[in-house]
């Protein structure tokens, strides 16, 4: 990589402040930036990273104010920019050539659209629908009657089960697992019996999930994600869930079983949701909050179990008073006591 500022800048429709001949030979975060590489700010928390970076140019907004020596571009989206001067410069992605590996097993009843990629010792049975550039990684599994839809990308040792239907543009992330079964048992005579997960999954379009996230089929009917939704590594999603449209689910969320979730939804890691509730839409659950009761539309909830964030606020703010509460009232029981004693011997 090199490139000047000037051209950064005009790649990014950015303002230039600074020397615009100055010369870039890498991208690095604002704190690890060395001379000659381009870093970028969006963060406030960062803005004093940005006084004492030794990048060379730096990206930020354009109403941001920083105190620097180094170059300035100014653009209206510093993430996006950035992003886009790195995609200029990165290493060409990998590409999967058309065509079934000598070692794949495509059954004779599966149909394969054009131009799909089945990668080295991957299976795909009987009934299986894969459409057009599609890709399925080394290693893995399709299974029966499943349906895959175009342009997608499935990376190796991913498991797609029997009857789980996939939209298009959906890429999967090695070890996700779609269609296992629900965790669905009764207690017979203190005995555990399984009870049959006769369902299936249903992932919309665009969706993507990531490494190790896995997605039970449903009792009955269908456990669906809707269009547009990310999904993080280490996610667990059980039978009966409905997800809506362009949520964002970070690492290590569990959602029990039946749980529904709106549209533009944001549960960030480690959330985890009681079975069979009701999360509104464009609601926020932060880290680590336990969700035991539906949560209205619009919220933002925090805690175990997950209260409104101002209402955390405010107990949070009185736990850390604790230590000083307690002094001052075992202080105020010592004067009581005294007083209490002074009258009693007042009385006497």
């Amino acid at each position: 990589m090199q490139l000047t500022a000037r051209e950064i800048a005009q790649l990014v429709g950015g303002e230039l402040a600074g020397n615009p001949d100055t010369v870039v030979t890498g991208v690095a975060g604002i704190r690890e930036a060395q001379p000659g590489d381009l870093s970028f700010v969006t963060n406030p928390k960062y803005f004093g990273a940005a006084k004492t970076t030794q990048a060379s140019v730096v990206i930020l907004s354009r109403e941001t104010s920083v105190e620097t020596t180094c170059v300035l571009i100014r653009v209206d989206n510093p993430a996006a920019a950035f992003a886009k001067v790195v995609a200029r410069v990165a290493p060409p992605p990998v590409k999967f050539a058309p065509g079934v590996h000598p070692t794949a097993v495509v059954a004779p009843t599966a149909k394969l659209g054009r131009d799909v990629s089945i990668q080295p010792t991957a299976i795909i049975e009987d009934g299986v629908v894969i459409g057009d550039r599609t890709i399925v990684g080394a290693g893995s599994y399709v299974g029966h009657e499943a349906q895959i839809g175009a342009d997608c990308l499935l990376y190796a040792r991913v498991v797609v089960r029997e009857r789980t239907i996939i939209g298009n543009r959906v890429i999967l992330h090695g070890g996700v697992v779609l269609g296992a079964d629900g965790f669905g048992f009764e207690t017979v005579d203190g005995k555990h019996r399984k009870i049959q997960q006769v369902g299936i999954v249903e992932i919309g379009d665009d969706v993507e999930i990531g490494a190790n996230t896995t997605i039970d089929r449903a009792r009955f009917g269908k456990t669906r994600v809707g269009r547009g939704t990310k999904i993080d590594n280490l996610v667990q999603i059980a039978h009966n869930c409905v997800i809506g449209e362009d949520c964002i689910i970070c690492g290590l969320v569990g959602l029990a079983g039946s749980t529904i979730i709106g549209n533009h939804v944001t549960l960030a890691g480690q959330v985890g949701i009681a079975g069979h509730l009701t999360i509104g839409d464009n609601s926020i659950i932060m880290a680590q909050a336990g969700v035991t009761k539906d949560v209205p539309p619009n919220s933002f909830m925090l805690g175990a179990p997950a209260v409104p964030h101002t209402e955390f606020k405010r107990v949070n703010a009185a736990v850390h008073c604790l230590p000083e509460t307690i002094t001052k009232l075992r202080e105020l029981e010592q004067q009581l006591a005294e007083m209490r004693g002074r009258f009693e011997a007042h009385q006497r």
